[in-house]
């Protein structure tokens, strides 16, 4: 009888040290189990922000190179425009000091420097009103973009079919920003695609959305992804400062297309 109460406790003491083990095993099993999803999961955020590392950089140098490049663009203006008429007005002028030269000579000399000069005038004047248009700055976004549209359309560059809703719900800078954008895509329809025919719309009835359709020649996304222009950059840095969402769509020769959106907030 001892022997069969001992056999029995026996058998108690190796399931318990059985069921131990099993418990030990399943919870170093689990505990294995969560240290690698923990690492698993660590090393996915590690690499988003890598990812959000990279492309903040990318954006920043994408800023910067457009930025250089608008620079360039206005010190070219500049010398064509304003400092090589200015150096024609001070040769005239220094023959007119010198008096060398018969009255007729002198009147006609004298109305070269005055068509010069007032030809300066308009250039400086251009190149303020593309600096900062002041349509702009005392109309808003719908009188800028609608005077930009026209001055296409007058140039008989394009012909551009637009239909704004905008209820000033953006900052100015902000504006700005949008302004450029618009600029960027039609000057991109001109020089690069070759387009005819533009369609803009623009809805800030709930969130702020900006489509642009063009019949230019296109181009492929797969190659525009590896190697961006300076103008689409500046389209993306532009978007992105303005915490917006930019989505595009071409196929060689069936022109472009161009959607942005942007979520307004109380600090927009």
């Amino acid at each position: 009888m001892e022997e069969v109460v001992l056999q029995e406790e026996n058998s108690v003491i190796v399931f318990l040290i059985v069921g131990i083990g099993i418990l030990l095993l399943m919870a170093t099993s689990l505990l294995l189990f969560f240290y690698f999803s923990n690492k698993k999961i660590i090393q996915k955020e590690l690499e988003k922000k890598d990812l959000a590392i990279s492309y903040q950089r990318d954006l920043l140098h994408a800023t910067i190179e457009t930025q250089e490049e608008e620079r360039k663009r206005i010190a070219q203006d500049l010398h064509d425009a304003i400092s090589a008429k200015l150096n024609v007005v001070s040769l005239s002028t220094n023959v007119l000091i010198d008096g060398n030269l018969d009255k007729k000579e002198e009147e006609q000399t004298l109305q070269h420097i005055l068509s010069v000069t007032t030809n300066t005038l308009e250039s400086s004047r251009r190149l303020a009103h593309n600096l900062l248009p002041p349509i702009l700055e005392n109309f808003g976004l719908q009188a800028a973009i609608e005077e930009l549209c026209d001055e296409f359309i007058s140039s008989k560059k394009l012909a551009i079919e637009h239909h704004i809703n905008y209820n000033q719900s953006l900052s100015k800078s902000n504006e700005l920003h949008l302004f450029r954008i618009t600029q960027e895509l039609l000057n991109n329809s001109v020089r690069h695609g070759e387009a005819s025919k533009v369609n803009l719309s623009i809805d800030d009835s709930g969130q702020f959305a900006l489509d642009y359709i063009d019949n230019g020649k296109g181009f492929d996304l797969k190659s525009i992804e590896k190697k961006k222009g300076i103008g689409l950059k500046n389209i993306e840095s532009r978007v992105e400062i303005l915490g917006g969402e930019l989505s595009y769509e071409s196929e060689i020769g069936n022109g472009a297309t161009f959607n942005i959106i942007i979520l307004k907030t109380p600090s927009s």
